[in-house]
């Protein structure tokens, strides 16, 4: 997958690299993440930005820490043969600076790891999994999150504990 990232209003660091990092893990437990026809667009920005882009495609007039885009079907998604055609643009994510500055300071975790967690969030919402769908679904996307952020050396995002 290739991504194309813009930040804004992010501090100093190397999001680009902890991004592609991710979305390698992630591919790893999700392996129709590995296409290597998709792009993915990750926007780094402000809680203004995000609350304006939730206001108006989301009917939320409130910053959230990550939005997700989708621009594939699922079923479109896993059948997408990785060798022939053009490039297919699998969705945007934008992830919102103070929210995320703010959870990762209440979770007594750095910001690297909380915007990998969301990032993983983003990239699975636009591999068709939703946890709003009920509990079940809840779940199977939370079992994802953390074995992609195990990869990575990174505590379990819902009891703090090491993934395993």
């Amino acid at each position: 997958m290739e991504l194309e990232i813009d930040i804004e209003d992010w501090p100093e660091a190397d999001w680009e690299t902890l991004a592609a990092r991710i979305a390698e893990a992630t591919a790893q437990i999700v392996p129709e993440l590995a296409n290597p026809r998709l792009v993915t667009s990750m926007l780094f920005t402000s809680d203004a930005v995000v609350r304006t882009l939730n206001h108006d495609w989301r009917d939320k007039d409130k910053p959230t820490n990550v939005l997700s885009f989708p621009m594939l079907e699922r079923l479109d998604l896993v059948h997408l043969d990785p060798d022939e055609g053009p490039p297919e643009m699998l969705g945007d994510i934008a992830l919102a600076h103070e929210t995320c500055a703010r959870e990762a300071a209440e979770k007594g975790i750095s910001l690297q790891h909380h915007a990998s967690h969301l990032i993983v969030h983003g990239l699975l919402h636009l591999a068709g999994y939703d946890h709003e769908t009920g509990e079940a679904d809840a779940q199977a996307m939370e079992a994802l999150e953390v074995k992609a952020l195990a990869l990575m050396g990174i505590a379990n995002p819902y009891t703090g504990d090491s993934a395993e």
